[in-house]
This record gives structure tokens, sequence and C-alpha cells, in this order.
């Protein structure tokens, strides 16, 4: 200790010599340390007023965005969503960038941030509002859908876009390996409704209940799918062996389904720990740490399902169901209000980040390869892909269904398969994309997204009434006898042995799944009864809107 003071105050000395230079030595070792020159002064100002800048710049954009999404909905003007109107603004500060700024840095879109910091609260968020009541009626659909149509959807893409590299039709495009192709289906498979959605859950427009709760359901857990599915193909990947083993699939199929139970797994343990947590100590008495503890406990499902090379937004949709079922009985009244608007808010936020990054890689990406060619031809496999899963997915699913509105008619069909966005997931993967064509991909799955959001989501609401798809507003076709749109008697099938042994397979697990979250699951980890209906604020808003419904 004697020591460190002496040369402490032989630093004093030096100082006050004013010599340029010091030094400190503790335990005999000397650490020079050079005093700050005006060129690193001036180095660290002209940073600091660089990150200034672009703080201001970025918080101006999110203001106007945000306004103009507010003029768009206070104007009901459908015909352009507002994530549209973000990608929009993207297109044109980007154009202004390309122009007038050196360093496009600031301006490009970074796979590793959007994942990490953009991605989880959407996610969250998600899985937290979710109505429960609407999903779980219809899991067994969205199920179909989300995981069985990404499959279909993906080796479709991947297998069409192979087939037309190997014939010419595509440049740029391996033609030996079709891994490589593969991977592109299963990123483009990533269904992003949010312009979609947007519409759909607007009051005014009145959609559906089936049709949304459909949709609504395989979005949320089809891009969880997509990205696992890209995980796995990515592992069985290898640019510089083009020989490719038919067996690699049954084991990526394999590594696949195994991956997403284990995802499943971690987001409903750690919400029960979580639940646990909260149900058996004081932390209600604390309305600022049981908020702050939430929050943290949802990056943290996060980080634990990616440290473990599983899928993050599997654990974390389905972390966002265990604690809005049990968790949200455990938090105070102003804690209960407080998180479910935080959370809204800050997905809100992120998905405007998203989307308006998206529209600023039009210009500050620099894409070497872009084939306008294979991004047409993406779209349109695209939207065969999606066909292929949407109507024979659907047919089964008619087996197992009830008779009258709880059958999938053949016009929710075919808004289905129209409401098949994609966004800004898909564009992530793609700037993962490995290979030397990396470029290609990611840029026609650029046009795609755009293309889809901004064209495709902008005619939502047309399709919604010429189909017939707003509650209490029939389909003006019927009067005039559309024979295609009337094929429902022969198309939407009913087994009666099929739905027999669903519907005493459905009572029974209900029954089952009633008794234990009653008796043992709500009494560790909080809640009441369902029969006495004692939901916390968050909860009991939700059945008071399933209720008027129903």
């Amino acid at each position: 200790m004697a020591e460190y003071f002496r040369n402490f105050a032989s630093t004093v000395r030096s100082l006050e010599d004013g010599e340029d230079s010091i030094t400190i030595a503790t335990n005999d070792t000397i650490h020079p340390t050079a005093s700050p020159t005006v060129e690193n002064l001036d180095a660290a100002e002209e940073t600091h007023q660089f990150d200034a800048d672009a703080a201001l710049l970025l918080n101006i954009t999110l203001i106007c965005c945000t306004l103009l999404g507010y003029y768009v909905k206070k104007n009901k003007l459908y015909f352009l969503p507002e994530s549209g109107v973000a990608m929009l603004v993207g297109v044109l500060i980007g154009g202004i960038a390309r122009l007038t700024v050196t360093d496009l840095t600031l301006f490009s879109f970074s796979p590793e941030f959007f994942f990490f910091v953009l991605l989880p609260p959407i996610i969250f968020e998600a899985g937290y509002s979710l109505e429960k009541k609407h999903f779980f009626e219809n899991i067994g659909a969205i199920t179909l859908y989300a995981f069985w149509g990404t499959i279909i959807s993906a080796f479709v893409v991947g297998m069409l876009t192979y087939w037309s590299a190997q014939i010419g039709l595509i440049g740029h495009i391996d033609k030996n390996n079709p891994m490589e192709a593969l991977l592109f289906g299963a990123l483009i498979s990533a269904v992003d409704p949010v312009a979609t959605l947007s519409i759909m859950g607007s009051p005014e427009l009145k959609c559906d209940n089936l049709l949304y709760s459909l949709v609504f359901g395989e979005s949320v857990l089809n891009d969880a799918v997509a990205i696992v599915l890209f995980k796995t193909f990515h592992t069985y990947y290898d640019p510089e062996g083009p020989e490719f083993n038919s067996s690699v699939i049954p084991h990526a199929l394999f590594s696949f389904v195994s991956m997403t139970v284990l995802s499943i797994l971690v987001g409903v343990v750690l919400g029960l720990l979580v639940s646990y947590i909260y149900k058996h100590t004081s932390l209600s008495d604390f309305p600022k740490l049981e908020g702050g503890l939430l929050f943290l406990f949802c990056y943290c499902c996060y980080a634990t399902a990616e440290a473990v090379q599983l899928s993050g937004i599997m654990a974390l949709f389905f972390n966002g169901i265990i604690l809005s079922h049990y968790n949200s009985y455990n938090l105070s009244n102003s804690a209960q209000v407080t998180t479910e608007q935080f959370f809204a808010t800050l997905a809100t936020i992120m998905e405007t980040i998203v989307f308006l990054y998206m529209g600023l890689s039009v210009f500050t990406r620099s894409f070497k390869n872009w084939d306008l060619m294979f991004a047409l031809l993406g779209l349109l496999f695209c939207l065969v892909a999606r066909a292929l899963n949407i109507f024979p997915i659907s047919f089964l699913a008619n087996c197992c269904r009830r008779k009258g509105e709880n059958k999938i008619s053949l016009k929710m069909q075919c808004v289905l398969w129209f409401a098949g966005l994609r966004g800004a997931i898909a564009f992530a993967l793609s700037m993962n994309m490995p290979g030397p064509n990396a470029d290609t991909y990611a840029a026609g799955t650029l046009f795609i997204c755009m293309f889809t959001t901004i064209v495709c989501g902008g005619f939502t609401e047309k399709i919604l009434t010429r189909f017939g798809m707003k509650r209490g507003i029939q389909n003006n076709d019927d009067e005039d006898g559309d024979s295609f749109l009337d094929m429902d008697n022969l198309l939407v099938v009913d087994s009666p042995l099929a739905r027999r042994v669903s519907e005493s397979i459905h009572d029974k697990y209900k029954s089952f799944w009633r008794n234990l979250d009653d008796n043992y699951l709500k009494v560790l980890f909080g809640g009441a009864p369902s029969s006495t209906h004692a939901a916390g604020n968050y909860e009991l808003s939700h059945q008071n809107e399933d209720d008027e419904e129903y």
C-alpha cells in the first residue's frame, strides 16, 4: 500500500512539472499513458457531433413516420399501410443520403441489431397480447399453416428456384447444390403480414373473427418456424462442396422439429419460473421493480434460447403467452396497465424502425448482382407455394372442424392466400445468406418484401370487401352467382368420422387441461380458477372483448 501511494505522489509531481506523459507503476509493472493530443480531442468531438446529428435525424424521421401513420388511420387510407409509409419514407431518405453522404454506415440495415434489439419486443408483445381464446380454438389449423405450410412453401420455392437456375432462367444461382436455393425458400417463407394485420385489426372494417385469428396465429408462428428452418438448412450447407446428398433432408427436418420443440420448452419453463417468482414474492409492492424485472426476464428468455443454439423467437412468443396467462394475475394494478401499454408502444416503435431501414436499404446497400428476372420469378414462386399450402391444408383442416361458421370457406382461403406478405424477418435472414450469391438473394428478397407489403397490403381492404370477409356485411358477388366463389359445397368437405374423432379428442383435452390448470398450475404460478373468472385487469379486458364478440 505504501508503494502505491509513493507511485501516486510521483505521478502528481510529474503533472506539476508539465511532463507530456506519465507512468503509473503498480506491482513493479510500468504502464505508460499518453496524454490526449489535440488531434484525438478533435476526432472525439467530431464523432460526438456525428452521433448527435444521427440521433436527431432518426428521431425526426420516426416522428414523421408516426404522424403519417396517424394521418393514414385518421383518414382511413387503407390503400397505404403504415408499414408501407415507413418504407417509402426510408426510400426517400436513403436516396437523399446516397447523393449527399459519403459514410452510409448509419443508414445500413444490421441483421444482428434487428434480431437482438428490434425483433424481441415485437415478438413478445405478440404473445403477451394474444387473444388466447381465439388462438387455441383454432390451434389445429394454425399449426398446420405455420408448420407444414412453411415446410411446403420452403421446398416449393427452393426447388423451383433451383430448377430455374439449371435451365438458365436465373443467373448468379448455384446450379449444383440445391441447399442454397432451399435456404432462400426457407427465408422467403417467413410470412410477415404486419400491414395486413394493421388493416384487419381496424374496428371500422369489422374483419371476420375466424379469418383474423388464422392470419394472426399463422404469422406469429410462421416467422419462428421459418427462422428455425433457415438455421437448420444453414447447418447443412457447404458452399465449397457442390455434391448434394438427399439423405441430408431427413436429418435436417429432424433437427428442425427437435429445435422447435426445445425452443418452445425453454420459453414455457422460463415463463413458469418467472410467474413462480412473482407469485411467491412481494414484488407487486414495488411497481417500478416488477415492471423492470419483467422486461429483463423477457430479454433473458430470448438470449437464453439463442445462446444454446435454439430459436429465440419461438421461445419468446410462448414465454409471452405463459406470462400473460399466469403472471398477469401477480402484477399490481398499475403494473398491469403499464406493462401492457409499454410493450405495445415499444413494439410499434420497433416495427417502424424495421420498415424504415428496409426502405433505406434500397439505396444505401450495394447489391452487386441485382437480377430482375430472379426477383420476378421469386415473387411468382411465392404465390404458387402459398397456394399449394393454403388450399390443401385448409381442405384437411375442414375435415376435422365443426359444421357452420367454423369451416374455412373457399373465400376465406383466397384471402389467406393473398395475406401472405413478406417482411422484415425475410429480409434480415437474406442479409445472413451464406455463399457467393448472397447479394442476388438479398436484392430479390427486398423487392418481394416491398412489393407484397406496399402493393398487396394496400389492396387488403378491397379484398376483404370483395370476398365478404367483414362481420355483418354480405358479399355483393353472391347476387351475381359467381360460380368459382360458390364452390364451397364441393371444396369445403365434411368428414363425419374425422369430425367426431376430433371433437372427442378436443373435449377430453379441454377437460383435462382445465382441471390441471385450475387445481395445480394456477396455485403454483398465479391466477384464479376459470370458473370464478377472477382474472387480472389485463386478462379481464380481453375476456370481456371475447364475450362481446361471441
